[in-house]
């Protein structure tokens, strides 16, 4: 049976849209409905976690998600997506090179999720039962979602990882979700994989994208308006010395 969102204690954006924050690392996951279809951003920070974003999709829409699309390859956001069985899996391009059995790429997720405090078995399993990324987009990619529901999936990145994707649901208001590229509740965070120098450009293309009244979804945090993004941007160039 159907629920409305906040009965399941989701947050609706828009029409047929809506995301939650997960507890933990206050991740949030995304939920774009279609006529028969069904979009997540974002899959969570382990296959326990997955599975429940899966079921509250289910109860949602009253079908299982047809479409994944990872925002960027970070254990919090992605170890959730092999809970997802038989969806269309979208990331940015180079992502799946990072999830290649055996890579360094997982061992180096898995390493990552265990120092920031997630059980290791739950670590391992993760990693092992990383999803393949079939559908890489280099550039945009509009995906169908039926009913006239057209999303726009595009490359931002780099900037908070070499692999940024972010996800553009047009309507009144337009919703984007940027991944990590933005982050509310607290300073952006510039690991290792992170390319300082193309940040401030990812957040110009974001609000291209978006525009002056869409809704942007942070990775981390409440939801933000444009103002919020353009002063983000402006504090990472400072933070980072890059100039326009």
């Amino acid at each position: 049976m159907k629920v409305t969102w906040e009965e399941l204690g989701w947050e609706r954006l828009a029409d047929g849209v809506g995301r939650c924050r997960l507890p933990g690392w206050d991740c949030t996951a995304g939920l774009v409905l279609g006529a028969d279809t069904a979009l997540m951003v974002d899959a969570g920070s382990s296959l326990e976690e997955g599975t429940r974003l899966h079921e509250a999709a289910r109860r949602l829409a009253g079908r299982r998600v047809t479409h994944l699309a990872l925002t960027h390859p970070h254990f919090d956001h992605v170890f959730g997506a092999a809970a997802f069985a038989g969806a269309e899996v979208y990331g940015a391009a180079g992502t799946g090179a990072l999830f290649a059995p055996g890579g360094q790429g997982r061992e180096a997720l898995r390493a990552d999720a265990v120092a920031e405090g997630l059980d290791a078995r739950a670590a391992r399993a993760a990693a092992d039962a990383l999803v393949p990324v079939p559908r890489e987009v280099g550039g945009e990619c509009v995906l169908g979602l039926g009913a006239g529901r057209r999303v726009l999936l595009a490359d931002v990145g780099p900037g908070h990882t070499g692999q940024d994707l972010a996800v553009l649901v047009p309507g009144s208001p337009a919703v984007v979700f940027c991944g990590d590229l933005v982050e509310e509740s607290g300073e952006p965070q510039a690991g290792p994989d992170a390319v300082p120098a193309r940040w401030p450009a990812a957040l110009d293309r974001l609000l291209e994208l978006g525009g002056a009244d869409a809704l942007y979804v942070p990775g981390h945090g409440a939801v933000v308006d444009a103002a919020f993004v353009r002063a983000q941007r402006d504090a990472l160039a400072a933070r980072f010395g890059v100039s326009r």
